[in-house]
């Protein structure tokens, strides 16, 4: 089934984050959905996905150290996604530059344990 375009502005939510974040998408592939740059599966890097607030993954060594240091009160550090891995699923058929376009129901894992996804993927009215 068809899902909806990822583009530039879509926004995220992680698991152990604070705060949504909004994807930001360089338009070196030169594809366009409703007029903002297509994300693709790679978009990964800390310039396309910022920080969601305060982290509170206990896997994140700032916030296991402040949280050590409160004597077990869980203590949120600043959040600095850490994605080892691209997107997952993609498109299986549409290509941005060359690579599987990022859709609506996909995931990343960051280094830290969060699960983050897409809450809305800023086109909605094409399908990839």
């Amino acid at each position: 089934m068809p899902m909806p375009s990822v583009v530039q502005g879509a926004l995220l939510q992680c698991s152990f984050g604070m705060a949504p974040a909004s994807l930001n998408v360089l338009p070196v592939s030169r594809v366009m959905v409703t007029g903002m740059p297509a994300a693709d599966i790679t978009c990964t890097t800390p310039v396309n996905i910022p920080t969601f607030g305060m982290c509170m993954s206990l896997a994140n060594p700032e916030v296991a150290a402040a949280t050590s240091a409160a004597l077990g009160v869980l203590t949120p550090m600043p959040c600095i996604p850490v994605i080892p891995a691209p997107w997952a699923p993609g498109a299986p058929t549409t290509m941005v530059g060359g690579k599987p376009a990022l859709v609506a129901g996909s995931t990343c894992i960051c280094a830290y344990g969060g699960a983050i996804q897409i809450t809305n993927p800023g086109a909605t009215k094409t399908l990839a």
